[in-house]
Formats: C-alpha cells, sequence, structure tokens
C-alpha cells in the first residue's frame, strides 16, 4: 500500500459521486486503486465494501495477516475458510453492515454473477444494486501528480528499452524473437512488468492493428512496427511506433505522413473545455483528407493508468470534456491489406491550460 495515498479520501469521493452507501468491489484495478491492495482473481471471493465508516473486506482467513500488515488504515474483516465456506462471511457483513437497508453499488464490468447471487442469497437487494461501474471509471480519470510521475517514469523506460532493442535489429529475426529482445530489455531498464503482451509485426503484417507476434522474419525495405508499454508501481506505458527497415515505398510514405499530421493535429488541440470526440475527429479529418480514410478503423486513443484502457476513450461523438488531469494515448493509424499499416502513438497528459506529453522517442520511420 501506498502510504503517500489517502484511501479514505477517495472512498468519499467515490460515494459522493455514486450516491451509494456502500460500493463492493472485487480484485482488480479498481480495489488497487482505492485500497491499495492487489490480490488475484480467483475461485476463493474477496470483497471490499468501501462507505464512510471505512474499509471492510469479505475475505479468506488466510489472507487476513497479509492485509493486517499491508494496509495502513482501520478495516472490519468477515473471514471464512475453505471448510466453513463463505455464505455465512458474506451473511455477516451483510447485517452487521446494515447492507439490507442502505444504498449497495457494485462495479457492473467485474462483479461475477456467483458473487453477486451470493449477496442475494444473504439478503442485500442486489436486483436493485446500483451499477457504478461509469463512476468508478469517471474518479480514477483523474490522475494526481503522483500517477502522472509514475506514467513518465514508465514512458522513460520503455523508451529506453525501444533504443537497445533496434540497436540489436538485424534482418532475418522473426517477430517473436525481436519480441523477446524487447522484453528482456525492459526488464533491464527496471520495468516492473508490462502492461499488455507486446505487439511486433513485420511487413504486410503491420497491416493488423492486433496482430500476433509470429515467426515471420524481417526483410529488407519492410515495415517493423512496436506497440508495448512497461510499467512503473502498477502504472503502465503505451507506446506504438513504425519503422522502415530500409527504404519505404512511396506509398509507406504517404501513410506515414498522413498518420504523423493527424497525431500532431489531436495533440494540437487536446486541451481542457475540449471533448474526446473533437479531438478523434482532428486525427480522423486529416486521415480524411488524405484518401485514406477507410484505412483508419478504430478510435484515435483510450484512457491509460492501472489499467491500459480507461477513460476517457479519444472517440467518435464522445461528449466527454478533457480536464486537467485525464491522461490518454493519441495513436491514430491507416492499415491497407496486402501493404501494411502504420500506427504512431504518444501519450498526453492534460494540464490546466494544454497537455504535457509524456512520449518524447522520435516519430520518424527511419532508426539507427
Amino acid at each position: 500500500m501506498d502510504t503517500t495515498i489517502n484511501y479514505q479520501e477517495r472512498i468519499n469521493t467515490l460515494i459522493d459521486k455514486s450516491e451509494a452507501d456502500v460500493v463492493a468491489l472485487i480484485p482488480g484495478a479498481n480495489m488497487v486503486y482505492f485500497t491499495g491492495l492487489h490480490f488475484h482473481l480467483m475461485e476463493r471471493p474477496i470483497i471490499a465494501l468501501l462507505s464512510r465508516d471505512g474499509l471492510a473486506f469479505i475475505i479468506p482467513e488466510l489472507e487476513v495477516p497479509m492485509v493486517k500488515h499491508t494496509l495502513n488504515m482501520p478495516a472490519t474483516f468477515f473471514s471464512w475458510n475453505d471448510a466453513t465456506g463463505y455464505m455465512n462471511a458474506f451473511r455477516d457483513a451483510a447485517i452487521q453492515l446494515n447492507l439490507l437497508d442502505r444504498i449497495f453499488a457494485v462495479d457492473g464490468l467485474t462483479m461475477r454473477v456467483f458473487e453477486w447471487l451470493t449477496f442475494k442469497k444473504v439478503g442485500v437487494s442486489a436486483d436493485e444494486a446500483l451499477d457504478v461501474r461509469r463512476v468508478l471509471l469517471g474518479v480514477r480519470a483523474i490522475k494526481s501528480s503522483e500517477e502522472i510521475e509514475r506514467q513518465r517514469r514508465a514512458m522513460q523506460l520503455s523508451e529506453a528499452a525501444l533504443e537497445k532493442t533496434l540497436q540489436k535489429i538485424q534482418f532475418g529475426m522473426t517477430e517473436r524473437t525481436i519480441m523477446n529482445l524487447l522484453k528482456q530489455e525492459l526488464e533491464n531498464a527496471g520495468s516492473q512488468g508490462i502492461g499488455f503482451d507486446p505487439i511486433v509485426l513485420t511487413g504486410e503484417k503491420t497491416g493488423q492493428p492486433h496482430g500476433n507476434p509470429a515467426d515471420r522474419p524481417l526483410g529488407e525495405n519492410e515495415l517493423l512496427l512496436f506497440d508495448f508499454g512497461g510499467m512503473v508501481d502498477g502504472y503502465s506505458a503505451d507506446i506504438t511506433r513504425t519503422f522502415c527497415v530500409g527504404e519505404p515505398p512511396d506509398e509507406i510514405k504517404r501513410m506515414h505522413e498522413a498518420v504523423l499530421q493527424a497525431n500532431e493535429a489531436a495533440m494540437l488541440l487536446a486541451r481542457p473545455g475540449v471533448t474526446a470526440g473533437e479531438v478523434d475527429q482532428a486525427a480522423r479529418d486529416v486521415i480524411e483528407k488524405a484518401g485514406l480514410g477507410e484505412y483508419f478503423m478504430h478510435r484515435t486513443g483510450h484512457g491509460l493508468g492501472l489499467e491500459m484502457h480507461e477513460y476517457p476513450n479519444i472517440a467518435p461523438n464522445n461528449d466527454m470534456v478533457l480536464e486537467p488531469g485525464m491522461v490518454f494515448t493519441i495513436e491514430p493509424g491507416v492499415y491497407i491489406p496486402d501493404v501494411g499499416g502504420i500506427r504512431i502513438e504518444d501519450v498526453v497528459a492534460v494540464t490546466d491550460d494544454g497537455i504535457d506529453c509524456l512520449t518524447s522517442f522520435p516519430r520518424s520511420m527511419t532508426f539507427g
């Protein structure tokens, strides 16, 4: 648990915005954000119950010592073991926390059916529970300066790893080999994990936005795409760069120029008071003007934090207004079948009067 974070303050903000009395969370990014606790999601239910009164947990008794050692705030424990099962722990929590008469809320995006049904069995009005997934994401969307600094450090080590990997690139290397080189360089740079399995694609496979690295070898005068992110204290980086190893054909040059200009147009517009949809449209207009609109098949960006995809979605017609503290990607792309694809992705943080770009790696197609 990060002792610099006031978790009760975060909980109070959530309660204010959700209009709930108690919010139930299962292991995942939301539990980390509001309690500082990391658990694997497994068959043993672990529930954090958040309220103005503080924290309570429905939890296997084998986990209680670790939580008591980690937490820097009071908590109530309704523990259970494999011999007795978890039903009585749910029932005791429902009665002692008065869940039967309070406004109860869950994260509808992650709460599993068996946990929801168990709340129903002990008398909690689960059918009337509030789904506060949007509120949870909205609270997490406004990053503190400490969170942004962690993301900046994650970007810096990711860029260092990319630079080291590029120095080792040779013709004939497979996508999988290059991906493994990148993962090793991320570890060498101090990454505390990876936000997602790196995407390393070559040649015409770069035309697959989420292609899987395989045994295709890198050829001369071919595209080479990296999409990956290192991690610092649970916060991920996300960067995409597309290179040409050799001399790019004219069609590829035109694609790259259009995507680069789209990236720059979106960054130029992004600032407080602008909507996410307007930022998306700024990038989309450039690519459509270049005659490549049909090949831009995804949103311009997504929020980034404890998870790879958070608020705000930089997507068409999204009227969410950008606010200081929001962190998101700007990653327009063009993907032409049997030719290849270009994507250029940067991460920006919204400031009081503009944006702070957390990415600094060159955007050109050449390297070395």
